[in-house]
Order: C-alpha cells, then structure tokens, then sequence
C-alpha cells in the first residue's frame, strides 16, 4: 500500500490529559513517521496560533478542561482518501459531514464509552444534543427530554444517536475486546476490528530517587500510582478506600495520583476521611514525555476505572516494566491473548487492597506479573499497530464511500 492521505477528527484538544488526546497524538505521531500525510483536525486557541496547520478555532468551557471547536473544514487541502473519525462531538461531526460532501470513506475509532460516561458528565448529554442537531436527526421536544433524565430512556436516546454515526461508518475500530463485545447493543454494526493502540513511552529524566525526594518519598518505600483524572467515572473512592486498607498491611506504603487537576480538593477531603492523607501525593497533569519517569519511580500501578475502554496507562507501565492491579477484569486481556503485566481483582475496595498487597509483599509475583507485562508490551510494537491502522484504512476504501455503509450487516474481526 503507498502513501495514504489521511484526515483525522477529534474532540480532544492537543495535551489534555486524556487517553483520547493521547492515542490521537501516537497515532498521528505513527503514520507520520512512516511516510503517511496526515491531516489532523483538533481544537486550538479561538485567536493566535493553531499549532497544527488544519487546527480547528475553538472556545474554552469555563472550570472545564475542555474546548469546543468551531468547524470550518475545506480550503486548498488535498482531499484525502480516508476519514479517521475519533470523537463524537463537533469537529467529530464536521469530519462525517466532510466525508458525506467528498464521498469518502469512514474509519472511527470508538474510544470513549460514553453511554457509561454520560452518567457523570452533563456535558456528554449536552453534547448528545448537539450532535442530533448537526447531523440534522430531527429529534423532537421529548427525544431531548429523555437526554435529561437518568435512566433507560436517557440510555435508549444514546443509542439511538451512536447508531447514526455507525450507520456513518465504512469500519469500526473498537480498542479493546471488552469495548468490541459492548457494542452488541447496537442494531447495526459496520464490519469492527479490534486494534489497541500502540504507545512509545519516552524515557527521560529524573532518576527514581530524584522523583521521590521531590515527592518526599523515602526510598525503600512501597508506592502504589495511579495516573490519570480523578473524576468519578474514574472512581477514585475506589482508589483510595483500598489504599487505605492497604495501609493496614503494609504501613510504609505511599500513594502517588498524577494527573489530577480537578477534583483536588475532594480528593484530599476523602483522603482525609479514609485516614490516608499523610501518605498521599497529588500531582497534576505531567508531560507524556515526563511519565516514564513516574512509572519507574513506583512499585505498582493501581487502575480503579471500570469505565475505560483500553487503558492506556496500562500499556504504558507494562512497557515500563510495571505491574498493574486492575478492578476491571474484561481489560486484563493484553492484544494477542497470552500473559499480561496485570492482576485483576473484584471492583471493592477490600478486593483491590487484596490484589495490590500481594504484588508489594510477594517479590516472585510482582518478578513475574513485570516480565510478562514487558513481553506482552514488546509483541504488540508500533510497527504492528501501523499495520493494522494501514489495513483497516485500505478495507474502507475498498468499502467505497462512508454513505455506502448504511445497514451493513454485523461484521467483526480481531487484529490480534
């Protein structure tokens, strides 16, 4: 396959702490590097630079680490030959509308569960509204009643308005089996493959002892991380009612939250609650480029999320030669089957204590559950992430336009 012009649509602002930012960043990063041209639609600032050229003049939303873009697509651009869809909100749906004018082939990525999500975030609900408009769905007074409201009727609309963007959709890349498996809930289906994401964590300094002194971290302390918001689709009550049942077992332990900026304030009022605030250290966002450092600093990393769809900070400590201890088990399954650098435990708070007691005290199992999450990190590499990126981009084409896709029948296949 030659060179592929590919045009990506996403939501996620450059550098928010977000899996989907990140993923967007590695993939665009991938097919840069190997010779693809690459057009990438993301929001940037409403006035001054926009950092990428096909950057996307947007407005923040206040107290929000969020902004919401105002598309304007077109110009003298080559058209590409494929449209990557990553996000379902307004440039996500400019992307679909771009495709349906030039008739072009879809791939989206279906990186967020939103239909979990929109339980903790009005802006998803919002957001659903706003999508229904600009796909011109017609949804009456009642359709946008039934968004406002919690329960199966909120949840029907949902999947009501996802089922417009697969019929949309020439090829549905879900990151994980679990998200590939969930999707069940949809009539229709365009053909799925399941591709996780391929990271390269950079390494860089500072050293593990550097790190823990700045943190005021002894050196021979155990350390349990978590990266990431600490948000409640995240569930950090989670996090930190184990930990402090950890404490009882292992006294010395000392707890590590990166990436938390908002929420700070609750997060230390539970903490305080829970009796652990003594040993907790909230760091905000960090640089991608910076968390290498991080996961060698640490003993384990603690992942409370149910709500995820792959989990990229799990693929990024297994690379690091750190173990996990997950309360999701449908992610503890690494692409291609076989071992994985995670221990998965029940979704409570004594189950989670449990399952990050025994990598701290058990020096073989936390030996052997690293060396497997290093392997499974090493076969699963960025050249066979492009390859399956690459394959799924010629299946669309061959597809034919995105509008073409509408009532295909259920299809799945697992790159593995």
């Amino acid at each position: 396959m030659g060179g592929v012009r590919i045009a990506h649509f996403c939501d996620s602002h450059p550098g928010r702490c977000d899996g989907v930012a990140t993923s967007v960043a590695a993939t665009v990063s991938l097919l840069r590097r190997a010779g693809h041209e690459v057009q990438l639609y993301q929001p940037a600032p409403l006035l001054g630079g926009r950092g990428e050229p096909c950057g996307v003049r947007s407005v923040p939303v206040p107290l929000r680490n969020i902004r919401v873009g105002v598309p304007r697509f077109g110009g003298a651009r080559p058209v590409p030959h494929v449209v990557h869809v990553h996000t379902p909100g307004p440039v996500g749906i400019g992307g679909l509308r771009y495709a349906r004018e030039h008739e072009l082939p879809v791939v989206m990525t279906w990186h967020t569960d939103l239909l979990a999500y929109s339980a903790h975030f009005v802006e998803i609900r919002i957001g659903a509204a706003l999508a229904a408009q600009g796909l011109a769905l017609g949804w009456t007074v009642r359709d946008h009643v039934r968004l406002a409201r919690s329960g199966p009727g909120r949840r029907a609309q949902l999947v009501r308005l996802g089922q417009e963007f697969m019929d949309r959709t020439s090829l549905l890349i879900a990151p994980s089996a679990k998200t590939a498996a969930g999707l069940a809930e949809f009539e229709r289906l365009p053909p799925v493959w399941t591709v996780p994401t391929a990271i390269r964590l950079p390494d860089c300094p500072p050293g593990r002892s550097e790190l823990r002194r700045r943190l005021h971290i002894a050196e021979d302390a155990p350390v349990v991380l978590a990266v990431g918001r600490a948000t409640a689709e995240k569930d950090p009550a989670l996090l930190l009612a184990a930990f402090a049942r950890l404490l009882r077992r292992v006294p010395a332990a000392r707890l590590v939250m990166v990436g938390v900026r908002q929420r700070r304030s609750a997060v230390r009022r539970l903490a305080r609650r829970c009796g652990i605030a003594h040993a907790l250290s909230l760091v905000r966002p960090v640089p991608h480029g910076r968390m290498a450092a991080y996961y060698r600093m640490a003993d384990v990393l603690a992942f409370a999320s149910t709500t995820d769809t792959q989990g990229l900070v799990m693929l990024e400590a297994e690379a690091a030669g750190l173990p996990v201890v997950l309360a999701d088990a449908a992610l503890a399954e690494r692409p291609g089957g076989g071992a994985s650098g995670r221990l998965s435990t029940a979704p409570d708070a004594e189950s989670f204590a449990a399952g990050l007691a025994r990598l701290l005290t058990d020096a073989g199992l936390h030996r052997e559950v690293a060396e497997a999450g290093r392997a499974a990190a090493d076969a699963y590499s960025e050249e066979r992430y492009l390859g399956h990126l690459l394959a799924a981009y010629r299946f669309a084409r061959g597809q034919g336009a995105a509008s073409a896709s509408v009532g295909a029948s259920r299809a799945a296949r697992t790159a593995g």
